[in-house]
């Protein structure tokens, strides 16, 4: 099994990335989060990967923190959920977010999600609530205890500036990893617009 990748980006397509290891060039499936940082990087990446196995074929999924490749796997777990519809969950929403709306049975925001009708939403929160649970213990808290508000507020305050859902998200969500205690909706606004202007 191939549990991670260590080289350089040699390409990025619309939905995956070769890494070139020794001159060898592995072709791996990733989010689209996980595009967009790559495609901002340069040098040697890192991704830890999800080998699947089917028949003939040999699929590799990689991921940029180890995190997200156990929600993939937890993921993969529920039944009706394969790899690719996996993908396209954590394209879509994050890790944490994702974990939150599971906790709250928060069925409008995983039906905002393409591919997953009130059938599937109520399944992802029947079959996951109780993985979720350990999950949600590293999730950062804000004033009202909830890790998700604080990330939604942040994100709709750097949409309101100009820049795009996408990248406020995903600089907010850097915010978070980074985070070494919980910070508040000022502090990952800030934080993000640091990031952002570094772009």
């Amino acid at each position: 099994m191939i549990a991670q990748l260590f080289g350089e980006l040699a390409s990025v397509g619309d939905r995956w990335v070769i890494i070139d290891v020794h001159g060898i060039g592995f072709r791996v499936q990733v989010t689209q989060p996980a595009i967009r940082q790559l495609a901002a990087t340069r040098g040697a990446v890192r991704l830890f990967t999800h080998m699947a196995v089917r028949e003939d074929v040999i699929t590799l999924y990689g991921f940029l923190h180890p995190s997200e490749l156990e929600m993939f796997r937890i993921l993969i777990g529920v039944s009706g959920i394969g790899p690719q519809i996996a993908m396209n969950l954590l394209s879509q929403i994050e890790r944490d977010e994702l974990a939150m709306a599971v906790l709250n049975e928060d069925e409008k925001t995983l039906t905002r999600i393409s591919g997953i009708g009130p059938k599937g939403a109520k399944r992802l929160i029947l079959e996951l609530r109780d993985k979720m649970k350990k999950i949600s213990e590293t999730l950062p808290k804000d004033g009202n205890g909830s890790g998700s508000t604080a990330v939604h507020d942040a994100v709709s305050a750097l949409v309101s500036l100009g820049f795009s859902e996408n990248e406020s998200r995903d600089a907010v969500m850097a915010v978070v990893r980074s985070a070494g205690s919980a910070p508040s909706v000022q502090e990952l606004i800030k934080a993000a617009l640091i990031r952002l202007k570094e772009r």
